[in-house]
């Protein structure tokens, strides 16, 4: 997990607004194996290690119907420490007849799956960065079928699925994004990670410190789709994490000369991406 670690930038801390708090709760905790953080009014934390928070579930006090074609959360990622790991999961997901979707992107392995509100979430395990291809400064990935049998026989646990590995992290995350180039600008000046892919004209992946991404944005709902309604399930806000003050002090400038919204709260620099997903940073 050393991309997910000082001094490096990344991504942390999903607040995710769910319709019910004990329907998606159970989901959780049944199927992800996570626990209970802490809990105030309508909004609980979850964690793997118990020490810290995963992610976060908001329940919405009047809910909307989900929209379609409008940005947000593609999916949150949350990376495994190894394919054993990631084995215990396809298996515990097959036994509880969850459907799971599944891709080999060559720097790694995923399965997907949707929480009761339509939530994407991605969980996956890293090939060793020695196996990741770089040409001329970018990552090679690919979208390839996944080697379920294969995958399913690297479990060396006893077939009881209790929980996520202690060490898991919110790998990264993937948004829709209204304006791809507009999108790009942001999180490359504004928040200083670099591309290192790109998916045809319409997807990109950034990173630090030669992760293969961090933040994925894509514009498959559409170009020039609305903002989602803060009333309806999906993404509230991500954290990102910063390596020093000095860098919170450039980013803060860098996001001001390109016209971001800039506030501080409860000790965070609160902004938003041109497409309107919130974002916290922190050092």
């Amino acid at each position: 997990m050393i991309y997910h670690q000082q001094p490096l930038r990344f991504v942390k801390d999903v607040v995710l607004r769910v319709t019910d708090l004990d329907t998606s709760l159970q989901f959780y905790k049944e199927y992800l194996g996570l626990s209970v953080f802490g809990r105030k009014e309508n909004k609980v934390d979850l964690t793997a290690d118990g020490k810290s928070a995963l992610l976060s579930l908001e329940e919405l006090g009047t809910p909307a119907r989900k929209e379609r074609e409008r940005t947000g959360l593609y999916h949150l990622a949350l990376l495994v420490p190894s394919r054993a790991a990631l084995a215990d999961v396809l298996n515990h997901l097959a036994d509880k007849n969850i459907p799971v979707g599944s891709a080999d992107h060559l720097v790694s392995e995923s399965l997907y799956i949707n929480d009761p509100d339509g939530n994407g979430i991605e969980i996956y395990a890293d090939r060793s960065p020695s196996e990741w291809e770089w040409h001329n400064g970018g990552v090679i990935m690919g979208v390839d079928p996944l080697d379920f049998e294969s995958l399913r026989h690297a479990s060396e646990g006893n077939g009881d699925f209790e929980k996520l590995p202690e060490d898991t992290v919110l790998g990264h995350i993937h948004l829709h994004v209204s304006d791809l180039q507009e999108a790009e600008d942001f999180y490359t000046y504004g928040l200083g990670f670099s591309t290192v892919s790109r998916l045809g004209d319409r997807a990109l992946f950034l990173a630090d410190g030669n992760y293969h991404h961090h933040i994925g944005l894509n514009t498959w709902a559409g170009t020039g789709i609305p903002v989602a309604s803060r009333e309806t399930p999906g993404l509230e806000s991500f954290t990102i994490v910063l390596p020093d003050k000095g860098t919170a002090d450039q980013t803060v400038r860098r996001l001001k000369e390109f016209g971001a919204p800039v506030t501080e709260r409860e000790g965070a620099v609160v902004t938003e991406d041109p497409s309107g997903n919130r974002i916290r940073l922190v050092v």
